[in-house]
């Protein structure tokens, strides 16, 4: 497993890593099958860029142009200031980041107080760049071909290759995330693939996580 979490857990916190398009998501969702709570940051940030003080503050910075018409904060808007400029987008994440840690961390602490929660599982598209692999018990990469990746995204937000690969290269590269990785989940192929998967991994991270001397 991953390096020990900088803070003691109660149950394993288990680390998604992938690239975009790769299903971390749908791996999130099998491990809930089986009996994990999942914290989904990608949730935790559309919930904090609609906060009041959030809104305020980038109509202040990029105008009403960000708004929709009902006064909300029209993300597409904002995604195409700060995906063109990395200026921006480093301003937008430094006030958004301290919001959702602390989503997360009252998430977090709901989840292991649930009986029947086995597990968490962080699904954060920038786990590592953000350093919450720190706190994680285990790292699961979940992999997934270019081609297939591209074929989702294009389905589901209109990227083409370019797209995909101008996203992908703000991040930390794929071999250095599987590398980080403790496990690898294949997610090219059926859904029960997928879950049979993610059923034998939580098996080994359930286990050595609470196996005498490994903690």
């Amino acid at each position: 497993m991953s390096a020990p979490a900088s803070t003691a857990h109660p149950k394993p916190v288990i680390g998604l890593l992938g690239g975009p398009g790769s299903g971390k998501s749908t791996v999130a969702r099998a491990f809930e099958d089986l009996g994990c709570g999942t914290i989904d940051a990608d949730q935790l940030a559309h919930q904090a860029i609609q906060a009041d003080q959030v809104r305020e503050q980038l109509r202040t910075w990029w105008g009403d142009d960000v708004l929709t018409p009902s006064g909300q904060i029209d993300r597409k808007a904002v995604g195409r200031i700060v995906f063109n400029s990395e200026t921006e987008l480093r301003r937008l994440e430094a006030m958004l980041h301290p919001l959702v840690n602390t989503g997360r961390t009252k998430q977090r602490e709901s989840l292991f107080a649930q009986p029947g929660c086995v597990a968490v599982t962080e699904d954060c598209p920038l786990l590592l760049e953000t350093g919450l692999d720190k706190e994680c018990d285990a790292l699961v990469f979940v992999d997934c071909p270019f081609e297939t990746r591209l074929e989702r995204l294009s389905a589901s937000r209109g990227w083409d290759a370019a797209e995909l690969k101008r996203r992908q290269e703000r991040q930390i590269p794929l071999d250095t995330k599987r590398q980080s990785a403790d496990y690898v989940v294949s997610n090219d192929g059926p859904e029960a693939f997928v879950l049979e998967q993610a059923r034998r991994v939580l098996q080994q991270i359930v286990y050595e996580f609470f196996l005498p001397g490994c903690r």
